[in-house]
């Protein structure tokens, strides 16, 4: 079953990265220099807290 999560990104100039987090999911936050590279980080991330969960 795919489920869809929306994540909320946000580019912090001070640090100058790209923030993200999946608010349904407790957890599921990163950051990364590019957005390509956040999406594949956020991925990541999803994949790991959903696995916690059904351990």
């Amino acid at each position: 079953m795919n489920k869809k999560f929306f994540a909320y990104i946000e580019y912090d100039k001070e640090s100058e990265v790209y923030v993200g987090y999946i608010p349904s999911v407790n957890g599921a936050h990163t950051q990364a220099d590019t957005l390509e590279e956040l999406n594949i980080k956020l991925k990541e991330v999803l994949d790991l807290c959903l696995e916690c969960r059904r351990i």
